[in-house]
């Protein structure tokens, strides 16, 4: 490998040194037209992975908790509505509010009837007046739902996600399954 040659070291080193000296504010300029699209784009990246996060914590929470009622174990303790959200509570360990949480318990005929469509009227707002808890019994079909309404910050800078009309995004899970057939 050579090595430069000694003058065209020391043309490096002046052009480095009038860098250093230049003060005219160019780089703080054009930092300053690129910074604010720079930082909006990574905020709308971390926010679209906190609601993507957000999401698959809540739906592992409700599919952990369903166990106990497709086991019947929620059927034998006497679990009601809030029984059975404190259990879906007790599983959402990082992003999500349990305050805001809805929690629908019902069972359904088929499979088919399983609603998988979001709760939300024709102006954008989310609608749980109809949620109710229904364990069922022995080997019946049983859909839980939850849903969760997650705060958006970035949504002012024209990088909205919401999906509701207070500015906020619905994170929601379904599931459904055939209880055991438990004895009692």
């Amino acid at each position: 490998m050579q090595t430069p040659h000694p003058s065209a070291r020391a043309g490096r080193w002046r052009l480095l040194r009038r860098l250093a000296r230049d003060r005219d504010g160019a780089a703080a300029v054009e930092f300053a037209f690129v910074a604010l699209p720079f930082f909006a784009l990574i905020g709308a990246i971390i926010e679209t992975s906190m609601v993507f996060l957000a999401n698959q914590v809540l739906e592992t929470a409700v599919y952990d908790a369903s166990r106990l009622i497709r086991t019947g174990q929620a059927q034998q303790s006497g679990y009601d509505s809030a029984a059975f959200k404190t259990q879906v509570c007790n599983r959402l360990y990082i992003l999500v509010d349990c305050a805001g949480v809805s929690v629908d318990v019902r069972t359904v005929s088929t499979f088919s009837a399983v609603t998988t469509t979001a709760p939300v009227d024709e102006k954008g707002n989310f609608v749980n007046t109809s949620f109710t808890y229904s364990a069922g019994k022995a080997s019946e079909l049983v859909m839980v739902r939850a849903y969760y309404q997650y705060p958006l910050i970035f949504s002012s800078l024209g990088l909205d996600l919401s999906d509701l009309s207070n500015g906020k995004r619905l994170i929601g899970t379904v599931t459904a399954f055939r209880n055991e057939p438990f004895p009692w």
